[in-house]
C-alpha cells in the first residue's frame, strides 16, 4: 500500500470518524464516508456515501467508496462481520474481521478472555426466561445481564438484585440474547488503548480512570494516579494477547475493574475509544492518529503523555456555556456539530495540568459538565 496520500475508507461518519479524519489529512490522506446521511459529523470531511432513500438496502454507493479506497476501517463494533468479509475480499479492511467477530459479542468475547487467560467476571449465556433463572443460580445475586449484541452508554442492561428482578430484567432487554455478569467488587473502572500495526510493532497508553453516570462516560482521568507500574504492565500483557490472537491491526480499547485482587476484564472495543479522547492535546500522538498510521502501514507514533496530568470531561445532552470554558488556560474544545438530545454525546473537553492541583481547579470549574 502507498503511504503517500492514501484512500481511507471509513463505513460510519459519526464523530469518531470526524476526528480520524482530522487526524489522517496532515499525514497526506484522503477520506471517504459511508453513512445514512449527509448530516452526519464527518460528512464534510470527504467524499460521503450513503444508501438511495428509495432502497436503503442499496449498496452501489458502497461499492464506490471500496473502489475509492486504498484501506477501510470502521467506527463500530456492530459493523456487520459479513459485510467486512466482502470487503475484505477487494480491500483491505483494519482491523479485520476476526477482531470485529469477538468484539461484537459478549459471549465470545467472555470465551477469548478465559481462553487467554484474562480474568472476567463469571458469566453464562442467556436465551429465555428459564435461563436466566439457571444462570441466577449458578452465579449468584447481584448481578448484571446484558444483551449480547449492540447495547452501549448503558442501554442493553439490567442490574438484577434480587430475585423477584428476573422477568422485569429480562422485559427490559427486549427478551433477547443475553449474557448474565457476576457483579465484580470494584475500587475504580479503568482502560488501556493499544495500537498494533501489520509489523506486529505494539504501543501502549498509559491506563486511564474512568468515571460514569447513568452508564455514559463523563470523566476520564490520564494517567489513572497511583497505579503500581506492575498494573501497567500486566493490563499491557493482557493486550498483547489480544492484539496477536486477533491479528488486530488498528487501536484496540480494554475497558477494565481495578479490584483488591487485580485487574479484571470487562469488554473490549477494536476502534478508537471515548477514554482515549485525552490523547489529542494530552500524548505526543492521539489515538486517531496512531489508527491512520497502523492501518495506512506507517511507523506509530509515541504515546508519551505531554504534560504530567490531563483529563477528558464529555459535553452530554446540552453544548452548555462553551465560551467559559474557552476562556480556561490549558482546555481545548471538540464539538461534534450535532444537535442536543438527552443523554446525546456532543462534543468533549480536554484539559492539561502541570500538577493534580492545578487540574482539581480546572475541573472544578468544568463542574456544569460534570454535574
Amino acid at each position: 500500500m502507498s503511504t503517500i496520500s492514501c484512500h481511507i475508507g471509513i463505513l460510519g461518519a459519526g464523530q469518531l470518524g470526524r476526528m480520524l479524519a482530522m487526524a489522517g489529512y496532515p499525514l497526506g490522506h484522503k477520506f471517504g464516508f459511508y453513512g445514512l446521511s449527509h448530516d452526519e459529523p464527518a460528512s464534510m470531511l470527504g467524499h460521503m456515501h450513503t444508501p438511495t432513500q428509495e432502497n436503503t438496502d442499496d449498496t452501489s454507493n458502497l461499492d464506490d467508496l471500496v473502489s475509492f479506497a486504498d484501506v477501510i476501517t470502521f467506527e463500530s463494533e456492530n459493523t456487520s462481520v459479513e459485510l467486512v468479509k466482502q470487503i475484505s475480499q477487494i480491500t483491505p479492511v483494519y482491523p479485520s474481521a476476526t477482531s470485529l467477530y469477538y468484539a461484537q459479542d459478549r459471549g465470545r468475547e467472555k470465551a477469548l478472555f478465559n481462553q487467554l487467560a484474562i480474568p472476567c467476571a463469571p458469566y453464562a449465556l442467556v436465551n429465555n426466561l428459564t435461563d436466566l433463572e439457571a444462570a441466577v443460580n449458578t452465579i449468584g445475586l447481584p448481578a448484571v445481564l446484558k444483551t449480547t449484541t449492540e447495547g452501549y452508554d448503558g442501554k442493553g442492561q439490567f442490574v438484577i438484585k434480587q430475585p423477584e428482578q428476573l422477568y422485569q430484567a429480562w422485559l427490559s432487554i427486549g427478551e433477547r440474547p443475553a449474557i448474565l455478569e457476576g457483579f465484580v467488587n470494584f475500587k475504580r473502572e479503568l482502560s488501556i488503548i493499544a495500537v498494533r500495526n501489520a509489523n506486529n510493532e505494539h504501543v501502549y497508553y498509559s491506563l486511564v480512570e474512568n468515571q460514569h453516570r447513568d452508564g455514559i462516560l463523563r470523566l476520564t482521568l490520564a494517567p489513572a494516579q497511583q497505579i503500581d507500574p506492575a498494573i501497567q504492565q500486566q493490563a499491557e500483557r493482557y493486550m498483547q494477547a489480544l492484539l496477536d490472537k486477533m491479528g488486530h491491526v488498528g487501536v484496540l480499547t480494554l475497558e477494565l475493574f481495578e479490584t483488591e485482587a487485580g485487574l479484571v476484564a470487562n469488554e473490549m472495543a477494536p476502534r478508537v475509544h471515548n477514554s482515549g479522547h485525552w490523547t489529542m492535546e494530552g500524548a505526543q500522538t492521539s489515538q486517531f492518529e496512531n489508527h491512520i498510521r497502523a492501518i495506512s502501514g506507517l511507523p506509530l507514533g509515541s504515546t508519551a503523555a505531554r504534560q504530567p496530568f490531563a483529563a477528558m470531561v464529555n459535553i452530554i445532552g446540552e453544548h452548555g456555556d462553551i465560551q467559559a470554558a474557552l476562556k480556561l488556560p490549558n482546555v481545548h474544545v471538540h464539538l461534534y456539530d450535532k444537535a442536543e438530545r438527552a443523554g446525546r454525546k456532543l462534543g468533549h473537553i480536554n484539559v492539561l495540568a502541570n500538577s493534580q492541583a492545578e487540574l482539581n481547579q480546572t475541573l472544578e470549574q468544568l463542574q456544569a459538565w460534570l454535574s
